[in-house]
């Protein structure tokens, strides 16, 4: 099962016609600068542009794929920095889902400075996995000077900010329960909760702050305003681990919106 697993992780990395070609114009990024915030951070955008048919991943992936991860440490006056992560789409293609972003999505960074009030240097470093026919690796580096004084909204970035996941109390879920049960290859999990219906083609995924715990797709079930979803958890490593309710991420996706719950109590 370890192997099976790792498979499924790091697929995407060895598709071996990916080195037969050249694939610079899959995929381009660019940083949109927007505005200074009035409690001293600056809103900015991530703005990736795929070739047409291509896709690339959110931050869980899902079935296949990687998730993209963002080197910020060379950037000038920046204490911390934060991804609001927009609606992606659910993917399915041979029997396997993805979680993944078509065409152009811009990812609002929400930016926090060392020095209030004096610009930031953003040096960003991307590494992400983008998908056609094959699977491609791709290091994008991108920068930009966000200016104190700007204090414009851009539209592209405050589009993607309405298309935010609602909160669990915003979007009204209620006993939202889990129960964890060993088994042979690590745990099960089963998770309740009462959410009012969000759109069509209702999807969950299930999220561990452990980047090393492998979560299987959930079988989800809908009766009422309560969804079930029962998954698997296993440690890449095979190695023993633990599972903190209150850490575990709950997503409910549709066609209309996302709903992000955070924690789940025992049942």
């Amino acid at each position: 099962m370890k192997n099976t697993i790792l498979a499924t992780l790091t697929g995407i990395l060895i598709a071996p016609i990916a080195q037969a070609q050249n694939y610079d114009d899959v995929i381009e990024a660019s940083l949109i600068t927007g505005w200074r915030q009035a409690d001293g951070s600056h809103m900015s955008g991530i703005r990736l542009e795929l070739k047409t048919g291509w896709h690339t991943y959110w931050r869980a992936p899902g079935d296949a794929g990687i998730p993209p991860s963002f080197d910020l440490s060379n950037s000038r006056n920046l204490k911390a920095a934060q991804i609001v992560w927009p609606r992606p789409e659910v993917y399915e293609q041979n029997g396997m889902r993805s979680i993944v972003y078509h065409d152009q999505v811009v990812l609002p960074l929400k930016v926090a400075p060392k020095t209030k009030g004096k610009d930031i240097q953003l040096n960003a470093q991307i590494e992400i996995g983008v998908c056609k026919d094959i699977c491609i690796p791709r290091t994008l580096n991108i920068t930009a000077r966000l200016p104190a004084d700007s204090n414009t909204r851009d539209s592209r970035i405050a589009a993607s900010l309405a298309d935010r996941a609602y909160s669990g109390s915003e979007a009204g879920a209620q006993n939202v329960r889990c129960r964890i049960s060993p088994d042979a290859d690590g745990v099960t999990l089963q998770a309740s909760l009462d959410l009012p219906r969000v759109g069509k083609g209702e999807a969950m995924i299930i999220e561990t702050a452990n980047p090393l715990l492998w979560i299987a797709q959930p079988k989800m079930t809908r009766s009422g305003n309560t969804l079930t979803a029962h998954t698997q958890i296993q440690h890449v490593e095979d190695a023993p681990f633990m599972i903190n309710r209150s850490a575990l991420r709950i997503t409910v996706l549709s066609d209309q919106r996302a709903v992000e719950i955070v924690g789940c109590k025992g049942r």
